[in-house]
């Protein structure tokens, strides 16, 4: 079977995965997992990743990831590149560490992000490594969950958002959600073609690329009569603040605008434009 097309567009949300050759350890102590986030952190920065979650697993590692510049493939040859040369440093190895290249699944955010972010925190439980997921140690969940401090790395704003209340009440309500799910299926069982998951008009758009057509710039969804984002904004410095956030929903959510195109032309970073479309 052919290798899918990796499909990349600014926006696009991706379920990664890595695993060691031949099913191998790709940590061997908290040494090596420390490391690899330290190496996650550089990646996230350089290439302004939004990473929503993750979990490293002995032999593997999931990560839950928005990348605003289309540039997953980029990244994943950062962080699984440079973290290799740093376990064979340390362990005196050589060659490769992961097998083959990285898989991904494209997903439509609305409808799997959450589900799927729970799946990934859920994988030591399943896997019977720990009784719990807030009692394990190398995943996003205790952040999530408020039992430890947000690293700059992890986005956590998109997944409480889908709460309603306090900070508290949105992350209680978080842990009952992923508490939940230890007995539910994967989401990854309803993926298509291999490497996508959400809608039928989400499949359908994705599915002619890769079928070998070519993907517009600004991604799979496109206004036909959209407007300009001077006219969008043309009168914002004049607005209240609850206003101008009006606008920034509008724009990405009717226009089809990326978070990073928004950001750039109202000179915001990505991050609190972010914050403002998932309030």
């Amino acid at each position: 079977m052919s290798r899918p097309v990796r499909i990349e567009f600014p926006g696009a949300h991706y379920h990664v995965t890595s695993k060691g050759t031949q099913d191998g350890s790709v940590f061997l102590d908290n040494e090596d997992r420390l490391a690899f986030l330290n190496v996650l952190e550089t990646v996230v920065s350089r290439f302004a990743w939004l990473l929503h979650c993750y979990v490293l697993m002995d032999s593997h590692y999931h990560i839950i990831v928005e990348c605003p510049k289309a540039n997953l493939s980029k990244g994943m040859r950062q962080l699984n590149g440079v973290y290799t040369q740093h376990f064979n440093r340390r362990h005196e190895e050589e060659g490769s560490l992961f097998k083959g290249r990285f898989k991904s699944v494209l997903f439509e955010a609305k409808t799997y992000l959450l589900p799927l972010s729970r799946h990934v925190v859920l994988n030591p439980v399943r896997l019977g490594v720990s009784s719990s997921a807030q009692t394990y140690r190398w995943s996003s969940h205790r952040v999530l969950g408020g039992a430890i401090k947000q690293p700059n790395f992890l986005h956590i704003d998109t997944l409480l958002g889908s709460f309603e209340g306090s900070l508290k009440e949105k992350q209680s309500q978080y842990k009952e959600y992923v508490k939940a799910g230890v007995h539910l299926d994967s989401p990854l069982l309803e993926k298509s073609s291999q490497v996508l998951l959400g809608s039928a008009k989400f499949i359908g758009q994705m599915q002619p690329i890769l079928d070998g057509e070519k993907l517009a710039k600004r991604g799979p969804v496109r206004a036909l009569r959209r407007r300009s984002l001077p006219v969008l904004f043309k009168k914002v410095s004049a607005m209240s603040k609850s206003e101008r956030n009006g606008l920034i929903k509008r724009a990405h959510i009717d226009h089809a605008y990326t978070l990073m195109e928004i950001g750039d032309h109202l000179g915001l970073h990505y991050t609190t434009v972010s914050k403002v479309v998932n309030q």
